[in-house]
């Protein structure tokens, strides 16, 4: 459990408003992931956050990446197939792109999050478990796993550009 000053982690802040218990383990994660990419990007200048470290995905990279991908996943859980901008806007990720800023990046991020908490708050329960295909190739979920999964696969991104940011920005 990490307390950072009067503030303890989303999940032990009780629950968020209108959403649905049994997603409050994915609501409590993404209002986590937010807090935790805002922060860690805020230190970060527009070099550091296209920065590569030994190659590594830049910090950069990682909040398009959330953005994006939440949004994709979101797609999926409604039933829809990606947009071609949605396609195109995941091609483009993993371009560093020095016009975007940080704090346009997190902008970006805290958008998603609170587009996936409104569509949580929207989705009843009894939908959780409809199936649900994934990509072009179709592969199956449920409501319920995609958006489980848009949660952890946020929350590992978070965690990399937190590994990132300390390797460009060194020891201190």
């Amino acid at each position: 459990m990490t307390v950072r000053g009067d503030t303890p982690e989303a999940w032990l802040r009780g629950p968020i408003q209108g959403v649905d218990p049994y997603l409050m383990p994915c609501a409590h994660g993404l209002t986590q992931v937010r807090e935790d990419l805002a922060s860690v990007a805020s230190a970060l200048s527009n070099d550091e956050l296209w920065a590569r470290p030994g190659g590594a995905a830049s910090v950069g990279f990682h909040l398009r990446h959330v953005a994006g991908s939440i949004d994709r996943l979101l797609a999926y859980a409604r039933g829809d197939a990606l947009t071609s901008a949605q396609r195109e806007a995941a091609a483009a990720e993993e371009n560093a792109d020095p016009t975007l800023t940080v704090q346009t990046l997190v902008a970006g991020v805290a958008a998603a999050v609170e587009q996936a908490l409104a569509q949580m708050r929207a989705t009843p329960r009894e939908r959780l478990l409809e199936p649900r295909a994934v990509g072009r190739m179709r592969l199956p979920s449920t409501v319920l796993g995609l958006l489980f999964h848009l949660t952890e696969h946020a929350q590992r991104h978070t965690g990399q550009a937190i590994a990132t940011s300390k390797a460009v920005r060194g020891p201190g």
